[in-house]
């Protein structure tokens, strides 16, 4: 099966974004075994956009009904990438389906892999000063899931692009973890105010969302 017939598909069944990144420089990150390493060598992201209606319950704290769309917009990604495991599968290749959103090292916060450096590495968009994917259109209005493979299919290019002159994220940070430079993105000061959110109830996982509700990008169309 070919990547343009793939991406036919996956748009069919809800996906907003579709991109195929080469893992070589990546893959030794992932949270897998070796044997899965070794014979994975693309990646296809796969991501699906927020709701507009949702996060304008945001102010300058996360909603529940926000932290209920988020776990459903994972599973539905989660539901698309084990239907498109599947598809490879059949097809006689090796399909990983990796969780949209599952933390294996709670102490590091990582998951089994970045889904937005493979994003990234899929020509989605670029890591902005938020420390999300930033896409044209979307902004950081999605959520991503990742299905590794080793199908040869034709990459994308990485985008060479950057926030420029946006500084929203940064005037509405609650954590004030977010800085000019986005190298300078402050993890620990993210993760307390995300731990602050959870110890008052206001949600029951890590999830904040303040910063998604700025990030708007261009919006329309499929990419």
């Amino acid at each position: 099966m070919q990547k343009p017939k793939i991406k036919e598909l996956c748009l069919s069944w809800g996906a907003d974004l579709f991109g195929v990144a080469d893992i070589s420089s990546l893959k030794d990150e992932f949270l897998l075994s070796d044997s899965a390493k070794k014979k994975v060598k693309r990646a296809i992201s796969l991501g699906a956009s927020v709701s507009n209606a949702i996060l304008d319950e945001i102010s300058d704290k996360p909603a529940k009904i926000y932290f209920h769309h988020y776990r459903t917009l994972n599973m539905f990604l989660d539901q698309m990438a084990l239907r498109l495991a599947n598809l490879i599968q059949g097809e006689g290749f090796f399909a990983l389906p990796i969780p949209a959103s599952q933390i294996v090292d709670w102490q590091k916060q990582n998951a089994h892999l970045s889904h937005k450096k493979v994003g990234h590495l899929a020509g989605l968009g670029w890591i902005g000063r938020n420390n999300l994917l930033v896409n044209d259109k979307l902004g950081s209005q999605f959520r991503l899931v990742t299905v590794l493979t080793d199908m040869d299919l034709e990459v994308d290019k990485p985008i060479d692009k950057d926030c420029g002159s946006c500084k929203l994220c940064i005037e509405v940070c609650p954590a004030k973890a977010i800085k000019q430079n986005k190298d300078d993105f402050d993890h620990i000061k993210c993760l307390e105010k995300l731990k602050e959110f959870q110890s008052q109830h206001i949600v029951d996982q890590y999830i904040c969302g303040v910063c998604v509700k700025a990030c708007k990008g261009k919006k329309g169309g499929k990419v």
